[in-house]
């Protein structure tokens, strides 16, 4: 299976990703770990992607894109995956659909997590990273807004969208996932 997570930050994306990659024996790939270790290491990459990080606002697709043609194209990728943190918008699903038509693989479904900005607020407030001061979050779920919810859309009119609500307690949010990804 072939997934693709959508939704904003701190909506769980990351959690739920964990649960069905493990149940499923595919690779969890998310660009925000692939980011922050890039960061974390200092790679040429991660210097750049950190500038736009600090000031809250989407790294740009030149920086992303590469990192997830190398990872799809990877031996544990070939049987199924689940993209966390992209596409993050338009030109990105577009690029990906090339991508995987060029590797020879198809998105399955994209699932959109939704959950209301106070409790998205308040879940990365919780988290304590430093990157999470709710000025900053309150800007990313804006961005988010403008760049990312048109591949809702996009994913819709191409009938692989399945949503759920991600504000439910996080065992209610992995058995609806589950019975959607079944149906």
């Amino acid at each position: 299976m072939r997934l693709i997570f959508l939704g904003p930050p701190g909506a769980g994306k990351g959690t739920q990703a964990q649960r069905v990659s493990a149940r499923l024996g595919i690779p969890h790939i998310s660009t925000g770990d692939i980011l922050r270790e890039a960061v974390a290491n200092q790679t040429p990459l991660g210097q750049k992607a950190k500038a736009y990080m600090d000031r809250g606002d989407l790294v740009p697709d030149e920086l992303i894109l590469g990192l997830v043609r190398e990872r799809l194209e990877q031996e544990d990728a070939q049987q199924g995956w689940i993209l966390d943190g992209f596409p993050r918008n338009l030109s990105q699903a577009k690029f990906l659909d090339e991508l995987l038509a060029e590797i020879d693989q198809a998105c399955d479904r994209a699932v959109n997590f939704t959950v209301p900005d106070e409790d998205i607020v308040q879940r990365l407030l919780a988290r304590g990273r430093k990157d999470d001061k709710e000025e900053t979050i309150r800007h990313r779920l804006t961005v988010y807004r403008q760049a990312t919810a048109p591949l809702i859309e996009f994913y819709e009119q191409q009938s692989r969208l399945v949503s759920i609500d991600g504000s439910q307690e996080m065992n209610a949010v992995t058995e609806h996932l589950s019975q959607n990804l079944a149906a």
